[in-house]
Formats: structure tokens, sequence, C-alpha cells
């Protein structure tokens, strides 16, 4: 067994310095010092990490480039420190590479980084320098991408009841957003009540309660700092966002109630927009994206096209700026969301399409004389931005379409069956020129374990999703974006 001398650096967490760490100099030099175990040589090695540190942190977690270990047993040394041991698995060439290692205390609440120390290579910088921004990007990116030096964009995906299991738990959230970063990407997250259950029901306050700890959490969690955005639910106006408790809808004025405290005193801060900024105010929160061609729900403010799904958005958004300005009364500043998340999706089949070819659907508007002249295909985003655009406090902010593709619920063909050639192509070339909004993101990619949404995926390429991964990877490489 070879015991390696770790060269790299520590990261103090109050002044932020930096200290170089080299030789056998290292353990004389701060806390706290970081001992490395390699076994004999093989392809891939499980190291043995121990940190020692002063102070008896509580909930540990121990990264290798981003990925979470859980010390295995932890003791207390002579002299009052304190060791925590987890085996890691490395490659060989670890040292080579440079691989960065990061403590964390109090995950219970948000990680807290103690320190930071790299084998081999000088401190990894997430973002690669250089990166080509494109409005591009997709949900739950696989990880084996190649972004062609491309700043693209990512969805994933959290559940505030869920924040300890396996996938959907913060530790493994913590790891894909890393490889995200690493890669250059944008990272959007989506967070989700539960399964099922897009935000806490209408009017049980105990449900918020837990949901607000949730985010607050996650924005206090320094493995997430870098995280571009907040996507507050999904798809709540849909019974099947709220499955839980169907008898509980999330309405207009409850969306907004959790958002930014619609309808209570201007004093409270029990919502997601103070929650989060007090823990972490460059943190972007956004309105998470209303179904469209649904009428589960509508909503009291009757929008000038007036079908369920944009006099819900209309309600929400009016329910939104009341807020903003009941508190900007008070003295109270930046309870305005950041943004929009809003799907699109196309509608390559629609009737209204004659005389154009399927994949110049995202070019086309499609008023539907059924829904009183509202948009039917992709360009739904236009009706989503004018209902933004029409309030003080929303007015001009940035939009992110987080899930697009060939499929429109209320004719259930899915992508890999209807997907016409040129179809991305055109819709970015659309999105490309309108400088409101900021993304594009296909849903979806994976690998995942859910076989359902394989007529969906770019990775897996089923049927007619082969084209458009093959579309969608030549669009990286630099045509039309």
């Amino acid at each position: 067994m070879f015991v390696g001398v770790l060269v790299g650096y520590w990261l103090l967490p109050i002044s932020g310095q930096v200290l170089i760490m080299p030789g056998k100099g290292f353990a004389a030099l701060g806390w706290p010092q970081v001992r490395v175990e390699f076994p004999a040589a093989t392809s891939q090695q499980q190291a043995l990490v121990q940190v020692t540190d002063v102070v008896p942190w509580a909930y540990v977690v121990l990264t290798v480039n981003g990925w979470p270990y859980r010390p295995q047993k932890w003791w207390r040394n002579p002299g009052a420190t304190w060791t925590w041991q987890s085996a890691v698995d490395l490659p060989r060439d670890a040292q080579a590479r440079g691989t960065t290692l990061r403590f964390y205390h109090d995950c219970h609440t948000g990680c807290v980084e103690r320190g930071r120390f790299v084998l081999g290579a000088p401190l990894h910088t997430p973002t690669p320098p250089g990166s080509l921004p494109t409005k591009l990007g997709i949900v739950f990116a696989n990880p084996e991408r190649d972004w062609h030096g491309r700043a693209g964009w990512d969805v994933e995906l959290a559940y505030a009841r869920l924040a300890d299991e396996g996938y959907w738990g913060i530790d493994e959230l913590g790891a894909r957003v890393y490889q995200a970063m690493a890669r250059g990407l944008r990272v959007l997250v989506r967070v989700d009540y539960d399964r099922g259950q897009a935000l806490p029901p209408h009017g049980d306050y105990q449900a918020l309660s837990e949901y607000l700890q949730y985010v607050q959490r996650l924005a206090r969690d320094g493995r997430l700092s870098g995280v571009y955005g907040y996507i507050i639910g999904s798809g709540y106006n849909a019974l099947e966002s709220n499955a839980t408790a169907p008898e509980q809808p999330v309405t207009p004025g409850w969306y907004a109630r959790v958002f930014n405290g619609y309808g209570e005193a201007a004093s409270r801060t029990d919502n997601v927009v103070q929650t989060v900024r007090a823990e972490n105010p460059q943190a972007r929160v956004l309105v998470g994206p209303v179904r469209p061609w649904i009428d589960d729900q509508d909503g009291p403010e009757t929008y000038r096209l007036d079908v369920p799904w944009l006099n819900y958005m209309n309600s929400l958004v009016a329910a939104l700026d009341a807020s903003v300005r009941t508190k900007a009364a008070a003295g109270i500043a930046l309870a305005a969301p950041d943004g929009f998340a809003v799907q699109a999706p196309g509608r390559p089949d629609a009737p209204e399409l004659a005389g154009w070819g399927g994949a110049e659907e995202p070019r086309v508007d499609l008023p539907r004389a059924d829904w009183g002249g509202a948009q039917a295909g992709f360009r739904v985003y236009r009706d989503w931005l004018a209902i933004i655009n029409a309030y003080p406090s929303t007015r001009g902010l940035p939009v992110y379409i987080t899930a697009s593709n060939t499929f429109a619920p209320d004719e259930g063909v899915p992508p890999a069956q209807n997907y016409p050639r040129g179809w991305l192509t055109a819709a970015l070339e659309a999105i490309n020129q309108e400088p409101q909004v900021w993304a594009l993101c296909w849903f979806m990619d994976g690998p995942l374990s859910d076989e359902q949404w394989g007529a969906f995926s770019l990775s897996r390429g089923v049927g007619r999703m082969a084209e458009a991964a093959q579309e969608f990877d030549a669009l990286l490489r630099g045509e039309g974006n």
C-alpha cells in the first residue's frame, strides 16, 4: 500500500484565502488535514481518505470531483482532534488528471464547505473558460454528451420529500450539478414537493413549511452554489401534478402565496423568494411553467384569449405582481421573480399547418379557432410572453423554455414517432430571434432508469429520435446558433 502525500490546496472557511500545501509540510499548515492512502496500482483503485480537523463536525460529506462519500467511521484523536474516514473510488491516474476533494459539514441543513484539496493538478475551475454560449439545452443532460465547447443548459429535478433518497437526493443532485458545470453548462434545478405533487397542496401550511425548509437547504448548500436558477414547480395547473391531494389543487393564488407571499401581510417572509434570497442573494428564482392546452383548472382573471391555461397564467402573474407591489409599498424589495420557465411543445401534425411541412412548425403561428385564437403549437411561448409582459413587475423578465419537443399531450404521439427532421433547427432559429427567451431545452436526454421516457430521449435514439439526436449535435457544432 502506498501512502500519498497530498500536494494541493486548503481553503480557509472564513477568509477564503488559498494556501499551497507542498510536500511533507502539509500537515503543519492548517486545518483540516487530509491523508490519502493508495493500494497497489490497479486501473480503478479504492483509496482510503482520512480528514482530520479540530472541530467535531456533524453530518459531514466528502466529495471527489463532485461525487459524495459519507464517512464510514470517525474517531477522536489525542490532542482534541477528530478524524473521518471514507473509502473512495479513484482512477489510477487521479493525481495526473487532477482530482478535487471537498470536505463539508452540517449537510442536514445545507452543506457548508470546510476544506478543499487537490490531488495533482491546480485547483479546478468548474466552468471551462472560453465556452461559447448557446440557448440550446436539455432536461437531464447525459454526462457523456459532447457539447462541442458550447455553454448550453441542463435542467435537473429535485423533490422536497425525497431529499435524502438515492438518485433524487441532494447528494446525487450535487454530483450531477458538479458534472454539468465542469462541462460548461448552466444548470436550472426544478424543485417539486413530491412525485405527483408539484407544490404543497392548497392551504396545507405544514407542507409549505416542509417545502420552504427544503428550498432553504438547497440555497444554503455549498455544492449547489453554482446553480444558475431554481424553477419552482412545474405543470401545477394539471390534476396529475396534484395527485396526493386532488381536492386541494394548486390555484394561481396559492402558487403566488408559496412563491412570494401573495395574500399575506407584507412583513411575512415564509415564501420561496425571500427564503432563497436570505440564504443566497445570487440565486435566481424562476416561476415554474404552466402546462398548456388543458382545462383541469381555470383562473379568475380572464385573459383576452379565454382558455383555461391562459386564464390560469394570467391570474398567476397578476397575483405575483400584486404581491410585489404590496411588499414594495411596505419598503420590502426583491420580491419579484427573476424570470419564468415555460413549456412550449410543438405540434408538427397540426391541421393549421396546411401548406407547410412539419419541420416548419416552430416558424408558423397556429391560432386555433376552437381556442379563441390561442396558439396550438410551439409558438405558445408567445402567449406566455404576452401575459408576462402585461404586468409592471414581470415585464421584460427572462423566459426559459425548459420543456419542448414534438409531443402534444392531447394528441399523444411521442417524438420517436412524429419528429420531423429540421424541427429543432427551426425552433432554435425562432428563439435566437427572441431576446427575451434565454433557453430552449429539449425534454429529455438521459440516461435514466425510468424507461417511460425512452421515446423522448435523445441519448437512446429510439425511432425518429435518432435523427433528432444527430440534429441536436449538429446545432451544438455551430449550425444555426
